[in-house]
């Protein structure tokens, strides 16, 4: 009877183990998005929940929750209009593509400023590529314009044109940072974004829902919080077994 209610015991606090760790990380992504919901560009995480077979929670075996990997929703935030000639924002899907410190990285931050070289980069300070895949070289403190291809030029001379491109699956990004983007499979290349349009003088929000993310936060907190209690009753009843068994013993 002990054998069985010791089991028992092993697999509630299995159980409730796995389940305050796959709530850890729930925690760690929803205070992540909050985080940035003022960040410009930034693409929301959300949790993929699987479930593993534990040997080591009963004979029989037990299914556990685990965050088996977190995914980004790529969907477009809102555009809002600032009025500054240096804010870009892309209308439809794609990234802009920007020299990164180890290569290529894609973004949808369109804050963008003039390094003292004279190269248009992001507000990280990473260049924006050209379609051919170099860095546009402006005039600092001459005007900006940019058009919704993507033609920069000041006054009558075009100095380049953005390479704002998309990838037919986003499987293979990696976040980098809070807005950009590695390609982690060179066989998946990104195309030319044909029907997108960049937009002067607009930001792109992020896209997490901060009312939706605050409720998700306080839910994943009191499940947190129940799960430690869980815990702690399993606890209690390994100790009141032992006492009980010592109790028979003598």
């Amino acid at each position: 009877m002990l054998t069985s209610g010791r089991l028992f015991m092993d697999a509630l606090t299995i159980a409730a183990a796995s389940g305050l760790r796959s709530r850890m990380e729930s925690l760690d992504l929803l205070a992540n998005n909050l985080a940035n919901t003022a960040t410009s560009g930034y693409k929301r995480d959300q949790e993929f929940y699987s479930l593993y077979t534990s040997a080591d929670a009963d004979s029989a075996g037990s299914t556990l929750p685990v965050i088996q990997r977190q995914w980004t929703d790529f969907s477009q935030g809102a555009l809002t209009p600032t009025g500054n000639p240096m804010d870009v924002a892309l209308n439809g899907s794609g990234f802009f593509a920007v020299n990164g410190p180890s290569g290529t990285l894609y973004t949808r931050n369109g804050n963008l400023k003039v390094l003292p070289s004279g190269q248009l980069a992001t507000a990280d300070g990473y260049a924006l590529q050209n379609t051919s895949g170099q860095p546009i070289t402006v005039t600092p403190g001459n005007p900006i314009t940019i058009s919704t291809d993507g033609t920069v030029s000041q006054g009558a001379q075009i100095a380049g044109q953005l390479k704002v491109v998309d990838f037919s699956s986003t499987a293979s990004l990696e976040k980098v940072g809070a807005a950009c983007f590695r390609n982690l499979n060179p066989a998946a290349a990104p195309a030319a974004a044909a029907k997108t349009e960049v937009q002067q003088g607009k930001l792109e929000g992020s896209n997490v829902p901060v009312a939706e993310a605050a409720m998700r936060l306080v839910g994943v907190m009191r499940q947190f919080e129940m799960l430690q209690k869980a815990i702690g009753i399993s606890s209690d009843m390994d100790t009141k077994t032992i006492q009980e068994v010592a109790r028979v013993g003598s």
